[in-house]
């Protein structure tokens, strides 16, 4: 399977020791990295996702992937200022079609993959992790907007029945599992509530407040929590992301304590490695590429910048200079290798990882270049 997000800091408030002070990078406000390439990498991926057979569905869709699409839709609104664009790109518009009609049409569409094709449970994760990714993309347009769409609140309406009321899922989605980390495997499920907490709190209007929800949101708070350090550091990382949208989510401890577990896990060289951030293992036999790359840094640097606590300064400026001294000079994206097997990095399955990483990367200087 295969906000700008921008989350106020505002709902999250740390004291004691901790300054309201966002971190910043103390670069040249004119950092010097490629922001067109940078879009026409990810343009031209999303543009590939939506034509590629193997991604086509009924009715004239397309499923949306974790890798490729859902990372463009968050990740390419913010280069739209420094570009001098007044409209999205052709691409993101046939994003955003293509997740109001499957939203539109929720009873009609088939799953992205049936239990007739796939085997049981396909089904059941297919119509989960979609109503997710459908939320988070259509909330996070619809914050920009500051207002929620129709669709936006149909894609939300989608979740809730499908949410888990008893086991130890109790409060999160079913997710696809296809044994591919880190998108479709043991510890996805865990990912998949974090996005659905960014989708419900992103949502504009006072959405998550909503009195209705009040029972159902608190079931996905208190999941969060529960399993929150039993999850892969990768995962917390997103965890940290979702509880900047609200304070309900972490106690300010279970907040420092991700925050200081990712400050120890930041390579020499000021990255992070996504390898070296839960416990893979490829299924062909061959070693993880525990190099420094852009998905793990973008994402991390991206979740760091959000968060009021000065000790972050330093790792922050750290990792943004690899950001941008890591560009691909010949495509504009950045680099991140498969955690599931060795793969051609020249070949499309093949920069599926680069494809996260390209548009994580964007989401991090960006925000790092915010006045």
């Amino acid at each position: 399977m295969r906000k700008t997000l921008l989350f106020a800091a505002a709902g999250f408030c740390l004291v004691g020791t901790v300054s309201a002070t966002r971190p910043r990078a103390e670069a040249d406000p004119v950092t010097p990295w490629n922001r067109k390439a940078a879009a026409a990498y990810l343009d031209q991926r999303a543009t590939w996702w939506t034509t590629w057979p193997t991604a086509q569905r009924d009715h004239g869709t397309f499923c949306v992937s974790c890798h490729t699409a859902l990372p463009f839709a968050l990740a390419r609104p913010s280069l739209r200022r420094s570009l001098g664009e007044t409209a999205p790109s052709a691409p993101e518009s046939a994003l955003l079609a293509n997740v109001t009609k499957r939203v539109t049409m929720w009873r009609d569409v088939e799953p992205f993959y049936p239990d007739q094709l796939r085997g049981i449970p396909k089904t059941s994760e297919s119509r989960a992790t979609e109503a997710i990714l459908n939320a988070v993309i259509l909330s996070r347009r619809d914050a920009a907007a500051g207002t929620l769409s129709d669709e936006g609140r149909r894609a939300l309406d989608h979740l809730w029945p499908l949410q888990m009321k008893t086991g130890e899922q109790a409060g999160a989605w079913t997710w696809l599992q296809f044994h591919n980390e880190p998108w479709e495997g043991d510890s996805s499920a865990f990912h998949g509530a974090t996005l659905a907490a960014i989708a419900i709190h992103s949502a504009p209007g006072g959405y998550a407040a909503a009195p209705e929800l009040a029972d159902r949101v608190t079931a996905l708070h208190d999941y969060l929590r529960k399993n929150n350090e039993q999850q892969p550091l990768l995962s917390r990382a997103m965890l940290l992301w979702a509880s900047v949208g609200s304070s309900a989510i972490l106690a300010r401890d279970q907040q420092l304590a991700i925050v200081e577990a990712l400050l120890r896990a930041q390579q020499p060289d000021g990255g992070w490695s996504t390898a070296t951030m839960g416990s893979w293992k490829r299924a062909d036999g061959t070693p993880l590429d525990t190099r420094t790359d852009g998905y793990a840094t973008g994402l991390v640097t991206y979740v760091l910048q959000s968060i009021p606590d000065p000790r972050t300064q330093p790792a922050v400026t750290r990792a943004v200079a690899w950001l941008v001294a890591h560009q691909d000079p010949a495509t504009g994206a950045w680099f991140a290798a498969s955690l599931n097997k060795q793969r051609d990095p020249t070949s499309d399955p093949g920069r599926f990882m680069s494809d996260a990483a390209t548009a994580y990367a964007v989401l991090a200087l960006t925000k790092a270049q915010e006045p």
